[in-house]
């Protein structure tokens, strides 16, 4: 296992350092740089900027030079845990991200558990009881829940809140904690307006692991080792739970590679909607504005979710399932 893992690892190193040249080459193919559409944008109010500032503003923040040593420049500030300035914002990127990314890790933790809490209970029951009014019923729900896009959910209850209740239900927190430091107030905030982006943002997800547990398990539940254990005499749920459940989450275990980054890009269309602070509208914002290092460091730290997150996967499927090895080779 340990040799695994570093093997692993030693692949991550050259995996991220080509994730990172081409995703700050992708990052600078659009015509111009920050500065460039600072301009224009001034230009459109009839404004303009001195050539010679312009040129000072090229050179001090490094966009005269070469392609080639902007990326190992920003590469080697990466790795010192530097990831930039944010024209934008005008201030370090590590800065901008600020609560944001603590948010963003909030919001998603508790929508995977209200995911997870939800679909299972569903998913078993549907698969258990096939072909039943119940299962009929929670079929038509979640097939409801797929058809229903997040953004128009999170629109409708906006609109039923502010008709029937006259509130906003809109953002993660109370206006008067907007610049404030996190404190317990501030927390207690965030986690009474949280459930409203966790039900609009975790219903598509709940409504697709719905379906797919209900698959896989009727998959598992027509296996011979399934039947043979009921023959024996094993009670039935007891049966289910220790084999044909536990072979069923093996795509939901495989899916931990995508819930990491999610952490960073996760439902930017919903935060919008709702006004959440999050990090995707962050993300997005800094591409609308070609403001490269902060876009840059938010693909970089996707890339790194991404590989350790396919690593925390494999291992965590090696566990659960015994037919899975590390190696690739057969088990003699």
């Amino acid at each position: 296992m340990l040799s695994y893992i570093a093997r692993r690892i030693l692949v991550m190193i050259p995996t991220l350092l080509a994730i990172s040249f081409i995703s700050f080459a992708i990052i600078q193919l659009p015509p111009g740089d920050y500065l460039t559409t600072m301009v224009n944008e001034l230009r459109s109010r009839g404004e303009s900027l001195d050539p010679n500032q312009l040129q000072f503003l090229r050179q001090n923040y490094g966009l005269d030079q070469p392609f080639l040593l902007q990326y190992l420049a920003w590469l080697g500030n990466c790795l010192r845990g530097d990831f930039g300035w944010s024209f934008e914002y005008n201030m370090p990127v590590t800065a901008v991200v600020g609560d944001r990314m603590f948010l963003t890790i909030l919001l998603t933790v508790a929508t995977t558990i209200f995911i997870w809490v939800v679909s299972f209970p569903i998913g078993i029951y549907s698969a258990t009881h096939q072909y039943s009014i119940g299962d009929y019923g929670l079929t038509f729900l979640g097939f409801l829940g797929l058809a229903t896009p997040n953004f128009l959910l999170a629109l409708v209850l906006l609109y039923l809140a502010n008709q029937w209740f006259g509130i906003s239900i809109g953002g993660l927190m109370d206006p008067k904690y907007l610049d404030q430091p996190m404190s317990w107030a501030k927390f207690v905030s965030v986690l009474g307006h949280l459930w409203v982006p966790v039900i609009v943002i975790g219903t598509a997800g709940t409504a697709a692991m719905i379906r797919r547990l209900r698959a896989n398990l009727l998959d598992e539940l027509q296996k011979q080792y399934y039947v043979t254990a009921l023959a024996k005499g094993m009670k039935r749920n007891r049966a289910l739970l220790k084999y044909p459940l536990r072979m069923a989450l093996n795509p939901f275990i495989a899916d931990i590679g995508n819930i990491l980054p999610h952490l960073i890009s996760g439902a930017t269309i919903v935060s919008v909607v709702l006004n959440l602070p999050t990090a995707g509208p962050l993300l997005l914002s800094a591409l609308q504005s070609q403001d490269m290092y902060l876009a840059g460091s938010f693909v970089l730290w996707l890339a790194v979710l991404t590989v350790i997150g396919t690593l925390v996967s494999d291992l965590a499927l090696a566990v659960l399932d015994p037919r899975i090895r590390l190696s690739g080779g057969a088990v003699k």
